[in-house]
């Protein structure tokens, strides 16, 4: 099967480095920084919209160019993966599944993090918002790594932390797997539609298999 992650809550704990970086364009711009758990709530819909709600539509273009030139400087210290991320990577990988990152954080950053998180190898592609391409939860970032993959829809599952992934998927006509560990709880991602709700990301190997199994038993047989 074909893996797209979201990255944000779902493979690293980024939020103290947002929040830093955040809290000094806000400090640059005459606002107050905000609390770590307010800036985890905000995270997932891109930098752009993330400096909208800080600092208002007006502020907000040079509050990015602020957020970017701090970010630079302590994303690579203020970042950590979250739990069972190599053991998962490492047994979907040799399982076989092709696996890509699909995250509204600006490209640069992320492959920036899964290169010091020495966890890019895992990957075949990597997607963010650009002038061509909409954030999440517009589908053409899916569709995209899609093509790169060769990957149909239907083999195709996005694991994300937040409603938006969920939103995405729905879009892109693929499955949905929705795990805890970001900006959500287990409780608020309960009434999220989704294929796969999740305790922790360990359990996501079990789940591709069955499903990669029951693609292969409804798969005709060439010759029958």
């Amino acid at each position: 099967m074909f893996i797209v992650f979201d990255l944000d809550g779902t493979l690293i704990d980024g939020y103290a480095g947002i929040a830093h970086a955040l809290g000094f364009a806000m400090q640059e711009l005459g606002r107050e920084p905000l609390p770590l758990e307010r800036v985890r709530s905000m995270v997932g819909r891109g930098l752009d919209k993330l400096l909208e709600e800080a600092v208002g539509e007006e502020l907000a273009p040079r509050g990015v160019l602020l957020f970017r030139e701090r970010y630079a400087e302590i994303v690579d210290d203020e970042t950590v993966l979250l739990p069972d991320v190599v053991p998962v990577l490492e047994g979907l990988a040799a399982a076989g599944h092709r696996m890509a990152v699909a995250s509204n954080k600006p490209e640069g950053f992320t492959r920036r993090i899964l290169e010091a998180k020495n966890i890019s190898s895992y990957f075949r592609a990597v997607a963010g918002p650009d002038g061509q391409t909409p954030a999440k939860p517009d589908p053409t970032m899916i569709v995209r790594l899609r093509q790169v993959a060769g990957a149909a829809a239907d083999e195709t599952v996005l694991v994300g932390d937040m409603e938006i992934d969920a939103e995405t998927a729905l879009a892109a006509g693929s499955r949905c797997v929705l795990v805890p560990g970001g900006s959500r709880s287990a409780e608020d991602l309960a009434s999220v539609p989704a294929d796969a709700h999740l305790a922790r990301l360990a359990e996501l190997p079990e789940v591709i298999e069955r499903w990669s199994g029951a693609a292969r038993v409804a798969r005709p047989t060439i010759g029958a």
